[in-house]
This record gives C-alpha cells, structure tokens and sequence, in this order.
C-alpha cells in the first residue's frame, strides 16, 4: 500500500480526431443519377477529469500515462452521420490540480467538483458531399476531412483535504491519536518514520464529523528535502487547522514546537498564518505535569492542552475543542 501512495505526476490527455465526412451519391433502381448524400463524420470523443470519491492516491494515472478520447467514424451515404467517439474520463480523487508541467500554472482545482471538468474538446466530425451541392454544382465529388483532437501534457497533483492536518516529529504520536479518534487504521509502532504515507480519518461528535490527516513526521531540514516531511508539506495547505503534536517525553518540548514552526514557516509563509491548537502528547509519562507547563510557556498565546491517546486522558475535551476551532474556521 505504502509504495503505491503517488500524489504527483505528469501525464498526456488527447481528445479523437473527428470522423471524415464521405463522398456519396444516391444510388437506387429507377433513380440512376441522384444527387450527392454523403453522411458527416462524427465528432471527436472529448477528454474530461471526473473526480471520484473512493480514490485516494494517483497512482492509476501513474501506471496509465496516456489517455486518448476514440475517433469519431467516418459517415455513410443517405446522409447518416458517422457515430461520435468517446470520451475519455481521467479519474481523480478530491483535491486534485491539474498544472501547466512547465509554468506551474494550475489549469483547474477539482477539490470539490462534482460534476466532469471538460479539459480538451474532440475535433469536429467533417461534412459530407450533400452540403456541398448548389446551382452550379450538382455532383460534388469532395468532402470535409474530421478536425485533427488536441493533445496536452498535464501536470496532476493531489493536495489532501482536511480540516485538521497533524504535524509532528516521527514517533510523536500522530497515528496512535488518529486510530482513537477516528476509524482510521494508520499503521502504529515504537520508532520513528512509521507513517511514510499521509493518512486520513473521520473524527466524529455528536451529528458532525471533522477530516484529520496524519502528515509523515518532520524533523529539522524537512523544508529543505531532509527526510520524509518536504514531500508531503504541500497536503497541511488545505487544512483548515493546524495541529502541532509535540512529544512530552522530548527533553525540551518547547524547542521541538519552534522547529515545527520553523519547518512550516520556511517551506510556505502561508502556514505561518493558519489557525493552530498545540497538544503535548504522552501525558502518561508526564504525571506531574512538569513537561506541559513547559511547552506552555514556550507557546505562549496558543491554545495548549495535554492529553495520553494511551489513557484516553484529555481525549474527549480534544474532540469538543476541534469541533469548536473547525466550526470558526471553516
């Protein structure tokens, strides 16, 4: 699973050529020299991005590469039109970029389309012989050839959408939280860099349910390309709220919350200024509370609780808290 996760790649969409427009003449027994009755071509399939719900990940585009509309058919005598092409759906999850892959510019956001995104229409199906017959021309012997489709190279991105984006060092307790407060089934264990993947999950309170995302843990220099963190910074963008996880067993809490902030801040200054709630981890081994009132003080103004995913201390006032924040926010 882990290795499949793509949030990024380039692909070629080509919409069909439409179909040509033919040469024919009505040809029956007591009517030996009719006129002309060539069909027209049908139409090019076009190319559409659909957004599809149950997909998480790009990695089908990655694995396809190309995708081609059909051509349209050629038309028939008696005037019948030839048979459109069609189309080619790309499917894509929620939160998806289709860029320019050399400008960067982004063509279209489908973070919450529902309905197709037409992106390259299919060229035009050409005219039969009959469209051609005038006065002076009773017997045309041409018709339009179909207009060439268009191809195009396309830069897709997945930025995930959440309300709450988890941040952290590795091994600071992002999936444990995520497992107890959602139906998420993130991948647990005792040592740093276990998620290698973002993860999502549905926290639920009551009649309302907020998205959380479990970004892989970010240590210093993750803004520069240093482990796991750069390549997935970009999925905190689209969150409505921040919230850093800072472990209480660390030996200067206060100093890991800086170097998150710090991380962020380098990697895009638009974080800096995203709502955030800072939570100390692992209250368990924080008994006397000595660890939390340190990271406190060194976030000063910020929201702060503590709370053990272990013991299930400080959970359900969590919940309350990021259905508050979310609600304002959203």
């Amino acid at each position: 699973m882990e290795s499949r996760f793509v949030d990024e790649t380039i692909i070629e969409v080509c919409s069909g050529d439409g179909g040509n427009g033919v040469v024919h003449f009505r040809r029956e027994k007591y009517i030996p020299r009719g006129g002309p009755d060539g069909g027209d071509g049908g139409d090019g399939g076009d190319s559409l991005f659909v957004v599809r719900k149950n997909l998480k990940t790009l990695s089908y585009l990655k694995m396809r590469h190309v995708f081609r509309a059909d051509m349209g058919k050629p038309g028939s005598g008696q005037r019948r039109s030839g048979r459109q092409g069609q189309d080619a759906e790309i499917p894509v999850p929620p939160g998806t970029l289709v860029k320019d892959p050399d400008s960067g510019e982004v063509l279209h956001d489908m973070s919450s389309q529902d309905e197709p995104w037409l992106f390259l229409r299919g060229g035009r199906g050409g005219r039969g012989n009959w469209h051609f017959k005038s006065s002076t021309r009773q017997a045309p012997r041409f018709a339009e050839p179909g207009q060439k489709g268009v191809c195009r190279r396309v830069l897709v991105e997945l930025a995930l959408i959440a309300d709450i984006g988890l941040v952290g060092k590795p091994n600071a307790g992002k999936s444990t939280l995520l497992s107890v407060l959602t139906n998420s089934h993130a991948k647990i264990g005792a040592y740093p860099f276990t998620t290698k993947i973002p993860n999502i999950g549905v926290c639920s309170l009551y009649d309302s349910d907020i998205v959380l995302a479990d970004i892989p843990g970010i240590i210093e220099g993750a803004s520069r390309g240093a482990g796991l963190g750069f390549q997935f910074l970009k999925h905190i963008s689209r969150t409505n709220l921040i919230l850093f996880l800072i472990d209480l067993h660390d030996n200067d809490p206060g100093l890991s919350y800086h170097m998150l902030e710090k991380e962020l801040g380098t990697y895009s200054e638009e974080l800096t200024r995203k709502p955030r709630l800072v939570v100390g981890t692992k209250m368990d081994l924080d008994e006397a509370g000595d660890r939390l009132s340190e990271l406190r003080a060194a976030v000063r103004d910020q929201d702060c609780l503590g709370i053990s995913a272990v013991t299930g201390f400080g959970i359900d006032e969590l919940k309350r808290t990021f259905f508050r924040a979310v609600g304002r926010h959203r």
